[in-house]
């Protein structure tokens, strides 16, 4: 019982979901008769219902991926796994299953905003007992709470969306990817180009800044409420015009934040104008039309604040010149619509 304990206070003390669920399968791992821990990951793909592992044990060694769900080779659609998918059919909290001969699965679904995209996979050499699953159910439990205590804290209060200090904990890490991913048990996959993408297009990262058109009016006229009807639903539309694996963040205001993953630079162009032209022709309750801009930049280049700054420099020109239009930073700098600016610490020269 002392081992859980340390590990339970160890895990606890994370401050991110993957690191937190990296530690709770180390915990589980120590535990008797245990062969293998897993977290799965569940998703939509062509809506078909997928699942594939997302930390896992390798060569002796927790190992976790945060690339694009779609594209692993690992994946596997959820009709392979019926006692799981019956279970999330049935909003249960767990599944048992004994697929062959000294092979005992039990499934511990996570529950968070009445779906499940993660799941806890726990193979062992004997069937589970009562006190073992009694143990492994209250382990899962303080994991289950802590995942949600995380989640509300990393989340805005109006729109559900990621918050600023998410992205400025989020964003840091993704910078600096490129250096973490060839150490501390993460890995990551190339992926390939889209159809749409031209020959030879290299996939890239990019950060979008996405500003509401004339919202101080929207405010002015309607009032408060209205207006925040209109960001909850600027909120959906982003939800449902991006991937599971892209981040949106609320900045506040009337300001959103998109990092879209793994993509090229005319998918992005695709991308941003599909939702631009979402918001556009979506009728916004009393309000009517409501139109956005935004800017973006790859984030392959510069560091954090240089980034978001060469964004929302692509986001004012939009909205000097015109609005209702996505701007791409380098065409601007390209074209000598803009001058690029330079970044010496904290001091931006002009």
């Amino acid at each position: 019982m002392k081992p859980i304990l340390q590990n339970l206070v160890e895990m606890t003390g994370h401050r991110d979901h993957l690191r937190l669920e990296v530690s709770v399968l180390s915990t589980l791992q120590t535990l008797s008769s245990i062969v293998e821990v897993r977290a799965l990951e569940l998703f939509t793909d062509g809506g078909v219902p997928h699942v594939r592992p997302r930390s896992w044990v390798e060569d002796g060694q927790l190992v976790s991926t945060d690339s694009e769900a779609a594209a692993d080779p690992r994946r596997e659609t959820l009709d392979k796994y019926p006692a799981l998918r019956d279970c999330i059919a049935n909003h249960g909290d767990s599944a048992l299953a004994s697929p062959r001969r000294g092979r005992h699965v039990l499934w511990l679904p996570v529950w968070m905003h009445d779906k499940v995209n993660t799941c806890l996979e726990i193979t062992q050499s004997r069937s589970f007992s009562a006190h073992k699953l009694e143990v492994l159910k209250g382990v899962f439990q303080v994991y289950q709470n802590y995942q949600s205590l995380l989640d509300y804290s990393e989340r805005d209060a109006l729109t559900g969306l990621f918050n600023r200090k998410t992205f400025d904990e989020q964003f840091s890490r993704h910078a600096l990817n490129g250096l973490a991913s060839g150490r501390s048990g993460t890995v990551t996959e190339s992926i390939a180009p889209e159809e749409g993408s031209l020959p030879g297009e290299p996939v890239q990262q990019w950060l979008a800044v996405v500003d509401i058109d004339h919202f101080k009016l929207v405010n002015d006229r309607f009032g408060h409420l209205y207006g925040d009807e209109v960001l909850i639903l600027i909120a959906n539309i982003l939800r449902s015009s991006f991937r599971s694996h892209d981040r949106i963040f609320r900045f506040g205001g009337e300001e959103f934040v998109v990092l879209l993953r793994s993509t090229t630079l005319s998918t992005a162009h695709r991308v941003f104008n599909r939702f631009r032209l979402a918001v556009q022709e979506y009728h916004f309750p009393q309000v009517g039309q409501v139109t956005v801009s935004l800017g973006f930049v790859s984030t392959n280049r510069g560091s954090p604040v240089e980034i978001l700054g060469q964004a929302d420099q692509a986001l004012y020109y939009a909205k000097e010149h015109g609005r209702n239009q996505v701007c791409f930073y380098d065409d601007l700098v390209a074209s000598g619509q803009l001058a690029a600016k330079v970044a010496n610490d904290d001091v931006e020269l002009f």
